[in-house]
């Protein structure tokens, strides 16, 4: 991996008795900080959530959570990098399938 640009991982875990998770960073990844978000998916698959309204997301606590990083400059820019390298990984793991 490139040095000296943010790479993102996802890494799908469970969450383990005495509420740890464990992961494997891939040996590729240059050693230094990093910053780990969890997200806890309903518990059980299929089970329908009340949309957000914008409101609720301007209230959430991910709203502004990189408003401090000075490695992302223009942040639609960035997000919309994100979301192109998560569909590339997507499709290399389902073979083109969704």
């Amino acid at each position: 991996m490139a040095e000296n640009r943010v790479t993102t991982l996802n890494i799908r875990r469970e969450v383990q008795a005495g509420r740890r998770l464990e992961i494997q960073i891939p040996r590729d990844v240059p050693l230094g900080p990093a910053e780990v978000v969890v997200v806890i998916f309903p518990e059980k698959p299929g089970v329908a959530r009340k949309p957000l309204t914008a409101g609720d997301l301007m209230r959430s606590p991910l709203f502004g959570l990189w408003k401090d990083r000075e490695d992302i400059g223009d942040s639609l820019e960035f997000a919309r990098k994100l979301r192109t390298e998560a569909e590339r990984r997507h499709h290399s793991e389902t073979g083109g399938h969704t």
